[in-house]
């Protein structure tokens, strides 16, 4: 059976965002070989800066397997409770990161989250800007959403600037929830009317009737 039949049985599958020279869609699994193959790539320039994700910090063997059960469970939990749609970044063709969405009860609280990482050959070309504008086209204009939360570790200038350039206002600090150190987060706040929506149209595909009762939307 090929993807475009499975989506007809789990929509996330036929979720597609284009803006500009990137595409985003969710993640399936024939995708996962490439996804294996991008997770062995650097990401940071610094690797012991603290804004490196713990995920990221193991051994690549383990990262790339721990990343894969990962992506399985995400497909596995996803209901009106509590879901998380992991989008692949395409950029001519080659994927080049990830962005993901996530939201709880969302029907009631219209409320989305999200963390996004790109290659380092990736770095600088203004993409990390474009794919979050694009997959909060998605979130308010498709799904409804009111509000979109995000956070980074204080210090990590590249990705307050992206925050800031969609339009997030800064929203107080939390001590992060991820193992090992301690580290303060800044949180960041953005609804549709502070969003800076991007310079390029976005086109969404697959917003289905059964895609927005699967989310709560």
């Amino acid at each position: 059976m090929t993807i475009p039949d499975l989506a007809a049985e789990y929509p996330p599958y036929g979720l597609r965002l284009h803006a500009g020279d990137l595409t985003l869609r969710t993640l399936a699994e024939h995708d996962l070989l490439e996804y294996a193959q991008l997770l062995r790539r650097p990401v940071f320039e610094d690797p012991e800066s603290p804004q490196v994700f713990p995920w990221y910090k193991t051994d690549p063997e383990i990262r790339v397997r721990e990343a894969l059960r990962f992506q399985w469970r995400l497909r596995a939990a996803v209901s009106p409770h509590e879901w998380t749609l992991p989008l692949g970044i395409w950029a001519d063709g080659r994927l080049i990161g990830c962005q993901d969405v996530a939201a709880e009860r969302f029907a009631q609280r219209r409320t989305v989250t999200s963390g996004s990482w790109l290659t380092l050959e990736a770095h600088g070309k203004g993409y990390g800007k474009l794919m979050r504008q694009a997959m909060l086209v998605l979130a308010f204009d498709h799904l409804g959403a009111t509000r979109a939360e995000s956070s980074a570790v204080l210090g990590n200038a590249a990705s307050f600037a992206v925050s800031h350039g969609c339009g997030y206002v800064e929203n107080g600090t939390a001590v992060g929830p991820q193992p090992g150190d301690a580290l303060i987060e800044q949180r960041f706040l953005v609804t549709p009317e502070t969003f800076r929506r991007p310079t390029v149209p976005v086109q969404v595909e697959g917003v289905t009737p059964a895609l927005k009762e699967l989310l709560g939307a």
